[in-house]
């Protein structure tokens, strides 16, 4: 018997709590919030804009999610991925390629723990579907003997493939790169406080105030609310877990962060990992990246990255952070 459980957008997202307070010498602009939410990038996202009034900045958002959607996805048969896994063109936008390139960098990074060619894997187990199941264990043999991040390659907008079953899936960095794309028109249009919330990728444009930070809540795995928090300014806050998409077949739970080497979910001792640090898409991708590698391999990774932390939720709910995390990010828990 399978069952599935794809949480709904308050439980799939990491919580984000903005605790607006009364700022005595605030003007009433300062106080102004406007907020919008649309589903795009197969999830809902919400942009929240302070001291703003101009929703059409928030509308222009929402249309260039839509962009990178249609350039990014696996499934549509119109994008460049999609393109390029059927080997319809080898030539591709720049923006494609700078994130085909930092998918590849991280590959490189994790010794293939990280690999934007496993989409054999993630199409197999289809963790979209109505009525998922676990698959063959031939076809996740086949499916696993074709994933191989260093088959990929990329000179200026060309992208190249070494055989011909290679097939690339961004799903673990595009909506951090997206994110940073939403901050640098966000930032060019004069916004200095926003929260861009992308399905649980969080990032931060400023603060509350000019000495107040965002507060933003890291969702307790399989609950609701948060299990924690962290003090943020002009920072990202991203997390990948188990909770966020899986089914249960026979009693098991199959969760959708599949490892390459096994052609599995990955099984380790951790519920989530939660990354904070400048840039979304290194958070988005370190999220993964460190859930694959395990708590310690993760720590040790992103202990040697400069302004980045991470928190990991370990099975018996305990919380570990990195050093620094909580001298830097206030975290209460």
């Amino acid at each position: 018997m399978t069952k599935q459980k794809t949480l709904s957008f308050t439980a799939v997202i990491v919580a984000v709590s903005v605790l607006l307070s009364a700022l005595s010498g605030c003007s009433p602009s300062q106080d102004t919030k406007i907020s919008k939410s649309d589903f795009v990038l197969n999830t809902v996202a919400t942009i929240t804009l302070y001291g703003e009034t101009d929703e059409t900045i928030i509308d222009d958002c929402f249309e260039l999610c839509r962009y990178y959607e249609a350039l990014l996805s696996r499934t549509d048969e119109n994008s460049e991925i999609y393109k390029l896994n059927s080997r319809q063109i080898s030539e591709v936008s720049d923006e494609t390629a700078e994130l085909i390139k930092r998918g590849l960098e991280y590959g490189a990074i994790s010794n293939g723990n990280f690999d934007i060619t496993i989409e054999p894997l993630s199409a197999l187990w289809n963790f979209t579907s109505d009525t998922p199941s676990v698959p063959s264990e031939e076809d996740i043999l086949e499916a696993k003997s074709k994933l191989d991040y260093t088959a990929v390659s990329v000179s200026g907008n060309t992208v190249s493939f070494s055989n011909d079953y290679t097939r690339l899936d961004l799903g673990a960095i595009a909506k951090g790169y997206i994110a940073d794309k939403l901050k640098e028109l966000l930032v060019s249009r004069g916004v200095k406080r926003a929260i861009v919330n992308l399905g649980g990728n969080v990032l931060c444009i400023g603060g509350k105030a000019e000495t107040e930070n965002f507060t933003v809540g890291i969702q307790y795995p399989f609950g609701e609310g948060s299990i924690a928090s962290v003090s943020v300014r002009d920072l990202s806050v991203v997390t990948s877990g188990t909770y966020e998409r899986y089914f249960e077949e026979n009693g098991k739970l199959y969760h959708h962060i599949l490892d390459p080497d096994t052609g599995y979910p990955v099984e380790n001792d951790l519920l989530s990992v939660s990354i904070i640090g400048a840039s979304s898409c290194d958070c988005d991708a370190l999220s993964t990246t460190c859930f694959l590698l395990g708590r310690q391999a993760g720590t040790n990774l992103i202990e040697s990255m400069d302004g980045y932390y991470a928190i990991f939720i370990t099975d018996d709910y305990k919380l570990y952070y990195t050093e620094g995390a909580q001298s830097a990010l206030n975290i209460q828990s």
